[in-house]
């Protein structure tokens, strides 16, 4: 059986809002980003700013996402950020290129005297990497806890996905869920036969080798949920004819403007790159000044 995740009817403005404008404004901040390369925090900054508004009004509690944000902060300040502070990669060339003062050095294989570099360019970029990421990121993260998993299917469809992709989306938005349920009742069910988690001891290869009672029951129950799966599929065939889909949705007004500012949003990030030339990475000069002076 699948699950979902913490979903519950909130009734905010986030969850009166159309499925497929969720998406397709999600879709329309991240090409801006991504597509012109946007590389200039003063259009990074407004975007954020709405992405952050928008995160605000779905009202998810704290606990619910404590888990999600703290793996998104480690994910952000050691592999984004430290990856782009130490070898400023991932961005464009100006930010090795132009000249930068040095903050200091980091010794890699102080055997050898490698000796890295931390610039004033490297720095600005790791922190407007870390910031694109995060406005993307504070978009996707209330999707799964503010969207009914039973339209996930029929958003997709309604986008224009064929049945084959929209059915396998919506299984793909319930299997870590559904991943966790079970790793969660194999846990305490090891537990209640005196298997003890904290006596995981040894290195590497040893306290592998003693997750075994729990990896192996939570592969065999995935795949055996996923042969359920196609077992069920099969009886229903599917992917013989076309498919209908029980939920209907309509757009209302405020979708309308959701749609508008993520094509305005697309549109001005496209505009003002290739037609001005603007959002091409730069150090301003007051991030300079506080370091040099």
């Amino acid at each position: 059986m699948l699950v979902t995740w913490k979903y519950r009817p909130r009734n905010t403005f986030i969850q009166r809002l159309d499925p497929r404008t969720r998406f397709l404004f999600m879709f329309s901040v991240i090409f801006g980003l991504t597509i012109p390369e946007i590389w200039d925090f003063r259009i990074i900054l407004p975007l954020f700013a709405i992405s952050l508004t928008l995160y605000l009004l779905a009202r998810i509690e704290w606990k619910d996402v404590r888990r999600v944000w703290i793996f998104i902060f480690i994910f952000l300040s050691l592999i984004i950020g430290l990856n782009a502070l130490l070898s400023g990669r991932g961005g464009p060339s100006s930010v090795t290129s132009i000249p930068s003062p040095v903050l200091f050095y980091v010794p890699i294989l102080d055997l050898f005297g490698w000796m890295v570099p931390i610039t004033i360019s490297k720095a600005w970029f790791a922190l407007n990497q870390m910031l694109r990421m995060l406005t993307m990121a504070i978009l996707a993260i209330p999707i799964p806890y503010t969207m009914d998993p039973n339209v996930y299917g029929t958003a997709f469809k309604r986008m224009g996905a064929s049945d084959n992709v929209s059915f396998t989306m919506d299984l793909a938005f319930r299997f870590l869920p559904t991943f966790a349920r079970d790793f969660t009742i194999t846990v305490d069910a090891q537990r209640a036969r005196g298997y003890e988690m904290e006596a995981l001891k040894g290195g590497l290869v040893e306290r592998i080798k003693r997750l075994s009672p729990l990896i192996i029951p939570v592969v065999m129950q995935s795949t055996v949920t996923g042969e359920e799966v196609i077992d069920a599929m099969d009886l229903r065939a599917f992917g013989t004819s076309k498919r209908t889909w029980i939920k209907t949705l309509t757009y209302a007004p405020r979708d309308y403007f959701m749609l508008g500012l993520g094509a305005l949003i697309f549109i001005t990030c496209c505009v003002l790159k290739w037609g001005f030339g603007i959002g091409d990475y730069f150090v301003p000069d007051f991030f300079t000044a506080f370091f040099v002076g």
